[in-house]
């Protein structure tokens, strides 16, 4: 099975004029997503062109939902206008928005994060790279030419380390059910709980591969959660390892505060709590291969 997508998916692309959509919109096609409508303010009646057929553009996202039913929406709108689109998306029925844009004002994600709540809409991002379930459908950016099916879940704060790991198992004939990447903001939608507590009620995956970063205590939170929830092994990695004591660097979220935020303090929690801790992402499929019996 999947979390959060499979075949039933009914995708708008909004922003699916622009050149990042565009694009993007074409990969989820070709991968095998039913992308049934699009979104550009004043480009409605128009038809966005695949090599597998027309997609019809719609100037608001209660039209196209309207129109075509769909039930998830994926966010390829500049900075200034991305917000509004996601409370735009939450407001006209669908069950998930998933945002990769980039650089939203913190102010604008904290009104629209509650926007989605209140309608009980899954937010994924912002700043993230979608997901993606092999052979079933992806929604953002996600390279399917490195993915396979497979029992093994991922979940992931940086986007780059979600394509390195999802590589790594891929390249070892170990294939996936989801791969999600979260974001890195200060804000986000869906978090590693989130995803945990759906890849552990997935009868199909059989191990997760959890991806952190230095700053913030989300990681630790999932750890504790992992050791007093999950049946089905864990495998975990922290980026920054090397990070030099009292440099920014990393997402908006990566922000160290004492001694919570460190990659120290994160592996320590992770094995405390039963998650075994690779120190390469190279050593992520080792690790997954011993959680399978492999």
């Amino acid at each position: 099975m999947s979390i959060f997508i499979d075949t039933s998916t009914r995708l708008v692309v909004q922003g699916i004029t622009g050149r990042d959509g565009s694009f993007h919109t074409r990969q989820m096609v070709a991968a095998g997503t039913n992308v049934v409508a699009g979104v550009t303010p004043g480009k409605g009646g128009q038809t966005f062109e695949t090599d597998q057929g027309g997609i019809p553009i719609f100037n608001t996202m209660d039209e196209a939902v309207e129109a075509t039913q769909a039930n998830a929406s994926v966010v390829y709108v500049p900075p200034a206008f991305a917000s509004g689109a996601i409370m735009e998306a939450a407001d006209s029925g669908v069950d998930l928005v998933v945002a990769i844009t980039e650089g939203i004002p913190v102010l604008d994600m904290t009104r629209a994060f509650a926007f989605t709540q209140d309608r009980d809409v899954r937010l994924l991002g912002p700043n993230c790279p979608g997901l993606i379930s092999p052979g079933k459908g992806k929604v953002g950016i996600i390279p399917e030419q490195i993915t396979a099916e497979g029992p093994v879940g991922v979940v992931s704060r940086s986007g780059t380390l979600t394509y390195e790991a999802v590589h790594q198992l891929t390249q070892a004939g170990i294939g996936q059910t989801t791969c999600v990447g979260i974001g890195g903001d200060p804000i986000i939608g869906t978090n590693f709980i989130d995803c945990l507590a759906a890849f552990s009620e997935d009868p199909d995956t059989r191990a997760v591969v959890m991806i952190g970063e230095i700053g913030g205590t989300d990681e630790q939170e999932a750890a504790q959660w992992v050791s007093e929830n999950m049946e089905i092994p864990v495998v975990g990695f922290i980026a920054g390892q090397t990070a030099p004591p009292g440099r920014t660097m990393g997402h908006a979220g990566a922000i160290i505060s004492g001694s919570s935020g460190t990659a120290e303090e994160k592996i320590r929690v992770f094995e405390e709590n039963g998650i075994a801790v690779a120190r390469r992402p190279v050593d992520i499929r080792d690790l997954i291969k011993e959680a399978l019996g492999l």
